[in-house]
Formats: structure tokens, sequence, C-alpha cells
């Protein structure tokens, strides 16, 4: 008889041991409700809202998004969630979109649809700002789309629209702002990189994963936001994510066309073999309707003036939080954020070091997500600020200022020179998982244990390498941390 696995156990377990086992697994993750972790969620802090999200994800959960002429609701549900975002948008109910499962699902659509409205153009091309979302890179390599990363203004961390507009060419498909840039908070110059774009018959993509449902509630609370949607002229296509600032489920977002066309670009359909014709509107072909369902319940349950509500409080927090930062010794803010997306930087003529101060951070029960140098611009860390952020400023700001405290008599760690040699000198593609596994704790990656949490010396190796490196190390690290040779 072949040995069961843990996996798959010969005899079925009840409901209650299996949760049991969830919360033990879960128990050291990072909390997904209340203000102490500055990345991947989002909480109203509305329990009521909550549970009406979850319930509606719970009974839709096995309905098939494959086929919308066999689940009718799928079709009603969608329809009313492109309709509420596009109006709030600068589009209207007729406004086409697609419902897909996250900001680069949407991403990947907006390129296929730029790339495939243009089958005359053999090589094609998109232009982005460096800071652009990572998807857009990710897109380029799915689609075999070549990507122009342009340089921003190192002060502002924005866009250079003369820069973007000399770095288009006939091959030109896509031209991309971003409405924030994830990493500093800021928004392109949207209305002139969209003019350009147009006066070159390229269409342009605004990426708002973040924004489309944080900013116009942010300029009704009185936050300056620049034109940015699908009123402007030149903008073709635009994406927002409702698992973020719309505070749904994961596994929600849109991306919105200005015409039909492009939409229909965007579809994958396929006759050529014996089964039922294949016409999707995603990069998925079955899905559950779970997180349509959740994300429509929740922009229900809150309604407009919830998102107000949420959004003056999210606005009051960021303020609040960039105010304390500023009487932190050593600790800045990069650029000047226009939405809750802060970076944190150390003052070029501090001793403090961004690492060892995200470490004392989580130590303390607040996380903070690090962002690496990249093209000229500097390591920061990130802080995304939500509707339930405001109830914690006061106590985010006091574990900042005592973790700098802590940190700043270390002074600025620096990786072992040595370490980083032998890291470039070493021929991966000679080692499996189970070699580089054991290479890890000579670089200070050690998983489990009271040091599991202590990234420091990994963030600092990795700051330190150049590009290619880094991705060639996370790429490692990932099929490791996969496979059975590293502690859990």
């Amino acid at each position: 008889m072949t040995a069961t696995h843990p996996g798959l156990p010969e005899t079925g377990r009840a409901a209650a041991d299996l949760l049991a086992d969830l919360a033990a697994l879960t128990a050291t993750d990072l909390p997904t409700r209340g203000e102490r972790v500055s990345a991947y969620v989002y909480d109203t802090g509305r329990p009521a809202v909550r549970q009406a999200a979850h319930e509606a994800y719970l009974a839709m959960l096995e309905v098939n998004g494959l086929d919308p002429t066999a689940f009718p609701s799928v079709v009603a549900l969608e329809r009313q969630v492109i309709g509420a975002t596009a109006t709030r948008l600068g589009g209207s109910d007729a406004t086409p979109g697609i419902f897909t499962s996250g900001g680069t699902e949407s991403i990947m659509l907006a390129v296929k649809a730029a790339r495939d409205a243009r089958p005359d153009i053999a090589e094609p091309e998109i232009v982005i700002p460096i800071t652009a979302h990572a998807a857009f890179h990710k897109a380029g390599n799915y689609l075999r789309v070549r990507v122009i990363a342009v340089p921003v203004d190192p002060t502002t961390f924005k866009a250079d629209p003369e820069a973007m507009a000399a770095a288009c060419t006939d091959a030109t498909v896509l031209v991309v702002a971003s409405a924030p840039s994830y990493a500093h908070g800021v928004i392109d110059p949207v209305e002139r990189i969209a003019a350009d774009a147009a006066a070159r018959g390229i269409p342009c993509h605004v990426d708002a994963c973040v924004g489309g449902y944080l900013l116009p509630w942010l300029a009704e609370a009185g936050a300056d936001v620049p034109p940015f949607d699908l009123s402007v002229a030149g903008v073709t296509s635009l994406t927002a994510d409702l698992h973020k600032y719309g505070y749904a489920p994961k596994g929600a977002s849109v991306v919105l066309f200005r015409d039909e066309a492009m939409r229909r670009s965007a579809y994958f359909v396929c006759a050529s073999w014996p089964g039922y014709p294949v016409v999707n509107s995603t990069v998925q072909s079955s899905k559950g309707a779970g997180p349509l369902a959740g994300a429509w319940a929740t922009m229900q349950a809150l309604g407009a003036e919830g998102y107000r509500e949420l959004g003056r409080s999210t606005l009051s927090a960021t303020r609040r939080l960039i105010a304390g930062v500023e009487a932190i010794d050593g600790l800045i803010v990069l650029g000047k954020p226009e939405t809750a997306l802060i970076a944190l930087g150390a003052d070029p003529a501090s001793p403090l070091d961004p690492w060892a101060l995200a470490d004392e951070s989580r130590s303390r029960g607040f996380f903070l997500q690090p962002q690496l140098s990249a093209a000229g611009l500097p390591a920061s860390l990130h802080l995304t600020l939500t509707g339930a952020s405001e109830q914690g400023i006061d106590e985010i700001v006091a574990v900042l200022r005592a973790s700098a405290d802590a940190v700043r008599p270390l002074g600025p760690g620096t990786p072992p020179a040595d370490l980083i040699a032998l890291i470039q000198e070493l021929d991966f593609s000679t080692l499996d998982d189970a070699g580089f596994a054991a290479l890890l704790p000579m670089a200070g990656i050690e998983l489990g244990g009271e040091s599991s949490g202590r990234m420091a010396g990994v963030n600092r190796l990795l700051d330190a390498l150049p590009v290619e490196g880094r991705e060639l190390l996370v790429n490692r690290f990932l099929s490791a941390l996969y496979s059975p040779y590293l502690g859990h």
C-alpha cells in the first residue's frame, strides 16, 4: 500500500480539527486587521462590513465564472461593480470593464489589449516610469512585450513627461502613468503624459490599482488630487483594485477601457479544439465567483458615505503620521505623498539604518515593508495607511521614535564584502534546492526561531547586489522555501 502523506490522510478528519490546525499554522502570520501591518492588508475596522463580505463570498464560492451564460448572477454582479467603479472614476455605467483577480491580472489585460490592438507591430513596446509597478515587467515577460523604463524626477519621484514622450517609438503600443506609484505614494502628471501619448496616437494606461478606490474620497475630504482618471483626455484604460482601498476580500480588481474594442482585445477566444468554444475575459478560465460577490457586498455594505468616512480618517491619519515622522531625528519622508502611501528614508547625514529600524519596529509589533534602492532612488520603508489606521497613529509614531532611538547608536550597517563576493561568484545553476538551502544561514537567512523576523542582514545584502543578483537570489530562495529543505 502506498504510504499516506499529511497532505492527504488515509481517512477524513473532523472540521474542528482542521480549523485548529489552521489556527496553529497562522499563529505567526502578520495580523490581517488593525493598524499594525503597513502593507498587504486593508481594514475598514468595521466588523459588520467584513461579515457581509465573508457571507457573500461563501454564498458564491462554488459558482464558476467560466461560463456567464450558465451563471447569469456573475454578469449581474460584475455589471454593478464595473458600473459603480467607472462612474466614480470619470466614466459611466456604460464604460467597458473586466473584473479580475487582482492588480497584476488587470495590468496584464491592459497590456494585452494594447498589444493585440496593434497586430501590425511585430515587436511591441510599452513605456513606463521606473516607479511603475513590477506587474508591468511581469506583463512584458509573459506577453513578450518589451518594457522601456524611463527615469523619474529624483526629488519628486514623479514621471518626467518629456522623457516619457522621448522614449516612445513607432513600436510603442502603450504609455503608462501611476496614480499613485506604490513606492512613494505620488501621482504622475497624468494629463501631460496622456496628452503627449494621444498626440502620437498611442493609448495611455493609468495604474490606479491603489488609488482608484482612495483618491476620489481623499479629494472629497479636502486633499489636492490632480486629474488622473478616465475624465482625462487621452487616458484609454485604468486599473483599480477593490481589495485595496475598496476594502473587499482578496481577489478583486477591475480594468476599465475607454472603448469596447479595446476591451475585446483583452479577451482570449479559442474555437480550434473539439471541446466547448472558449472565450475568457481574464487570464483565468474557471474561477470562483466568491471574490466578485465579496467585492459587491463590501461596496453595498459601505456605500458612498462609508467610503467618504474612511477617506476622511485615512487623510487625517496620513497627515498626522507625516507630522510625527518629521519630529524623529534621522527619519524623513521621501517626496510629498499625495495619498496614504508613505516612503520613510534615512536622512543621508544620519547614522540611522532603515533595515535595522524595520526589524526593531517589527519586534515592537509594527510591520514596515522594506523597499530596496533602485535606478538611483534611495532605499526606503513603506507604509500603507487605511481607514483603520487613524486610531493607532500615536502608537505607530511612538514605535517609530523608540525604534529609531534604539538602532541609531548602532550606526549604518554594511553587508560583509566577502559574502557579496561569494554570492556573485557562485554558479547557481549547479545548486539544487537542497544545496541552496544549506547556504542560506551564511547569508543570515534563518526561518523559524527567534531570529526569523530579523531581516536587516538580508536586506542589506540584497540592496548591495546588482539587480540581476537580487533577482537570482530571491528566485532561488522562493524555490527553496517551497521545498522540504528549509525548516518552516
